[in-house]
């Protein structure tokens, strides 16, 4: 489509805004997209355009954290070259890597169903009660603080492959995972941000090859840079917010807009 109506832009901007915030809050990105879609019928973007939209977000936490993205990108290159590295360094580097396998994986195995089956609002609005759950959990039973390890790394990536499923949230599993494991609210969080960043690279890289070879990335370029500039200047202001917040706050307050929302979704269906 070469013509764009106000809607259009409009409706790009609201999807980047709604994907910026809710992307680094606990309370699911992919899930108030699905559902923003129930009051923006009319526009034109579909999983490759909220793709996109994951891989502005994504910019933002490389900005936000390149301080210490830079220090990892250092010891890495020293690790290769068989140097001395901090032990708290080099366990971040094994964690991250490690716990962005099992979302690799499965976002792999269940792309189709990502596409068709998981969009589902109804799935969304049991997926928001299934995650506040795990929410609760994390917080009633989180384990007393430690250091992050590889393997604790590993695990919590296993809990964020569960938001492959919309509704899940993919920071509140990870955040969960590490309450669990023994990470402070604010370090889960600051690592919960961090493994996110490479599947959402890989994530927005895939769409966006794809809108390429099909023509598409042009056409919609404008509505598509309006979503993505949107994403990213309000993921820049969540990252920020939730990491200031959770330095004197419990996930309480998310956990009861994520249930709240999910009657509000059941009652309209």
């Amino acid at each position: 489509m070469c013509a764009h109506s106000t809607m259009d832009f409009l409706s790009a901007i609201i999807l980047g805004t709604v994907q910026g915030l809710t992307e680094f809050l606990p309370i699911s990105s992919s899930g108030h997209l699905v559902l923003a879609r129930l009051w923006l019928p009319a526009t034109p973007y579909d999983l490759a355009f909220d793709a996109l939209l994951h891989f502005a977000t994504a910019a933002a936490i490389i900005i936000y954290f390149r301080t210490d993205f830079w220090r990892l990108l250092q010891s890495s290159w020293n690790l290769l070259q068989r140097r001395e590295v901090a032990r708290l360094q080099r366990a971040y580097i094994y964690a991250l890597i490690l716990g962005t396998i099992p979302a690799v994986l499965l976002g792999l195995l269940l792309e189709r169903e990502m596409e068709t089956i998981f969009r589902n609002p109804a799935l969304v609005a049991g997926t928001l009660i299934a995650g506040s759950a795990v929410m609760y959990s994390a917080e009633r039973f989180a384990r007393k603080e430690q250091e992050l390890s590889a393997k604790s790394g590993f695990r919590i990536g296993l809990f964020q492959s569960l938001a492959l499923i919309p509704g899940m949230s993919r920071s509140g599993m990870a955040i969960s995972g590490g309450l669990f494991f023994g990470l402070s609210r604010e370090e889960a969080a600051r690592f919960a941000f961090m493994l996110g960043a490479p599947l959402l690279i890989g994530a927005g890289a895939k769409k966006a090859l794809d809108l390429f070879w099909g023509g598409a990335l042009f056409a919609e370029f404008l509505p598509i840079a309006l979503g993505m500039s949107a994403a990213f200047i309000t993921g820049l202001f969540a990252i920020h917010f939730l990491l200031r917040f959770l330095r004197t706050n419990t996930l309480g307050i998310f956990i009861l807009y994520r249930l709240a929302l999910a009657a509000v979704v059941l009652l309209i269906l």
